[in-house]
């Protein structure tokens, strides 16, 4: 393949990525968008291994099959319950690959016509493994905290900020002694910094920020490709990198706005900003049965579901659609709201949603439908907990005061569907459970829901 037909292949490439991109905002666009980026990664890796400089030699074509059935076999087998931690490990390996692609050049001689050239490839080496040595350990923190091996609490070490920024100071001055000669121990030194660096700002973030911190992860490993896609002289890879990098900044930007935190708060680690005691919650959880839900949904006119990663843990998005029919079968008028960061995912709720064939026009984001609860005769909360918490209004000392939320307590009726008593995952106490209008519908959620289906008129 001439260079000419592998540039036309990236251009084709980059722009079948970029409708991706852009088709991924809508549910109704998001399966088209999905194949648009299949088929560019498809163009980009013919392009890469048939271009000029590239030999499809026996190793690499072992290495893609390889990949190839590790990938088909992980698609198959990991639940939607499993796909935040499965991104983080993709990102893992984003990371790592920067690192090892930035060695390996460190360890390769090249000849450069000017001194301008050796330092601007050097730069693009160090660059290249500080960013994916941060992303490698940091996305190996998170899919620890996602699957449950490490704890989601966030670890505050006192100086913790004076300890990041020492760091990275340490880091620019071995990048200068680097480019000034001073041998491959500098480059293997920021190295290691940097992985105590990635490790350090996921485990000082907690577990309600994790949503964020995907995304965030998603931007990192992105500029990794980037660092990496100049020091190999590949523009898709740079074109490809800018617009995961970038993406992913923005993305994280919008979901701090969404829960009220500022974006530099939650990369630098910490959990809430309040310092006081929190408000102490009275009252106690009144548990109701399928008999009392079901005749209360059967008595309602409009009905609206919130949908958590409860309802992932116990796939019960299936039994949520036929509930979904049979109440508007009925002439119910049923709703979903869908909170910025409800799961662990960005989009989460809305992919479960549109696997279970739920009508992309009734699943509303929290800024449409928030307004309506007050006219609400029933909702119905699914395995959710931070985001439908009252304390982040009425608490100023709560870890998520001022957070946006969900106002489900403001509906004549709420059924919240839980498992047990227990606090959730980031360990926040949720004074809904206990207000007079709330009543607990304890039991998997998957069978809870079933239970309601023969019940209902």
């Amino acid at each position: 393949m001439s260079i000419g037909i592998q540039t036309a292949a990236y251009i084709a490439a980059s722009v079948l990525f970029i409708l991706s991109l852009g088709g991924l905002s809508g549910q109704e666009s998001a399966k088209r968008a999905v194949w648009y980026g299949i088929v560019g990664m498809a163009i980009a890796i013919l392009a890469t291994i048939l271009g000029p400089g590239v030999g499809l030699s026996v190793v690499l074509l072992i290495m893609l099959v390889v990949g190839a059935v590790v990938g088909t076999l992980l698609a198959q087998r990991v639940e939607m319950t499993g796909m935040p931690q499965l991104v983080a490990a993709l990102h893992c390996f984003v990371g790592l690959a920067a690192v090892l692609i930035g060695l390996n050049s460190d360890m390769t001689a090249h000849e450069f016509a000017t001194n301008a050239e050796k330092i601007i490839h050097e730069a693009e080496i160090f660059l290249g493994v500080f960013i994916g040595a941060v992303t490698f350990t940091g996305s190996i923190i998170a899919y620890g905290k996602l699957s449950g091996h490490i704890g989601g609490k966030a670890l505050i070490l006192s100086g913790r900020h004076i300890f990041n920024i020492l760091m990275v100071f340490v880091s620019l001055a071995l990048m200068i002694m680097y480019m000034n000669g001073a041998g491959s121990w500098s480059l293997y030194l920021m190295m290691l910094i940097a992985f105590v660096i990635g490790a350090h700002l996921v485990m000082a973030i907690g577990g309600a920020d994790m949503p964020v911190v995907v995304s965030m992860l998603n931007s990192y490993s992105g500029w990794a490709a980037a660092a990496t896609g100049f020091l190999l002289g590949n523009d898709l890879l740079i074109v490809t990198g800018a617009l995961v990098g970038s993406s992913g900044a923005i993305l994280s930007y919008i979901m701090c706005k969404a829960m009220n935190r500022q974006f530099l708060s939650v990369i630098l680690g910490g959990f809430g900003n309040a310092s006081g005691p929190v408000m102490e919650v009275v009252g106690e959880q009144v548990a109701i049965d399928a008999e009392g839900v079901a005749a209360a949904l059967n008595d309602a006119d409009s009905v609206i579901i919130v949908p958590g990663y409860g309802m992932a843990v116990a796939q019960a998005q299936s039994a949520v659609s036929e509930l979904t029919r049979k109440l508007r079968a009925a002439g119910k008028n049923v709703r979903f709201a869908i909170h910025p960061v409800a799961g662990r995912l960005p989009g989460h709720m809305n992919v479960l949603l549109a696997e279970a064939k739920v009508p992309y026009d009734i699943v509303l984001e929290m800024d449409e439908i928030n307004d309506d609860f007050h006219e609400t005769d029933v909702v119905i909360v699914i395995g959710s907990n931070d985001i439908v918490n009252p304390a982040a209004q009425e608490d100023p000392n709560s870890p998520i005061a001022g957070m946006p939320v969900l106002e489900v307590w403001k509906a004549k009726q709420v059924f919240v569907s839980k498992r047990g008593q227990g606090t959730g995952y980031s360990g926040i106490e949720n004074p809904l459970f206990y207000k007079e209008n709330t009543r607990m519908y304890y039991g998997d959620a998957k069978e809870s829901v079933n239970g309601l289906l023969p019940r209902l008129a």
